[in-house]
């Protein structure tokens, strides 16, 4: 279901853990979020210094803030990590993205955008678990064909810096982010 079908969303500030699955439906991240509210582009959600990403095999407090934008097509998630973070973006290409009770929920299709702060550049990462994974998971040819053409699509948005991949979006977020993780580290 895309995102845009889900008629109530929680209040702004709320926290709750965002669950990633693979496609056979094995476990895969769970991160720590708030829910920042939405815009244009779609639904927003933080993650503070310190707060926990976790999968099988690793767990660790993300090092800068971040902010995630899931678009009401459902078919991505971009992570927008606060400066020094090695990662000024990071897009999870994905499907199935949905609320399911009252968390968001995707398949990680392993395809990755990716655009470095440290001069590395813009690119598609992980080829090789994709092409490895719709062997092993055998994905349908009709989404190999559309994910694909969607990570194309959004290198070339990444590289021109086209909203709401630029930085003042993800600004506005970032600094949503900075007062709610205050108040919540507070106890509000």
């Amino acid at each position: 279901m895309p995102l845009q079908s889900r008629p109530v969303r929680p209040a702004p500030g709320t926290r709750l853990l965002f669950r990633w699955r693979k496609w056979d439906g094995g476990p895969h991240w769970v991160h720590e979020c708030v829910y920042l509210g939405a815009d244009e582009w779609g639904e927003w959600f933080g993650q503070a210094g310190g707060w926990r990403s976790t999968r099988p095999g690793r767990d660790f407090g993300v090092e800068v803030p971040n902010v995630t934008l899931l678009p009401p097509t459902g078919d991505y998630a971009a992570t927008f990590n606060a400066a020094p973070g090695a990662y000024r973006v990071y897009i999870d290409i994905a499907w199935d993205l949905r609320w399911e009770g009252d968390e968001p929920t995707g398949i990680d299709m392993d395809l990755d955008v990716v655009d470095t702060r440290d001069g590395r550049g813009i690119w598609i990462d992980d080829r090789d678990e994709w092409d490895e994974h719709r062997v092993a998971y055998g994905y349908p040819a009709h989404i190999v064909e559309q994910l694909e053409a969607l990570a194309v699509g959004l290198e070339r948005r990444v590289t021109a810096r086209e909203a709401p991949f630029d930085d003042a979006t993800a600004q506005r977020w970032l600094e949503r982010l900075a007062a709610f993780s205050g108040r919540t580290e507070a106890g509000a």
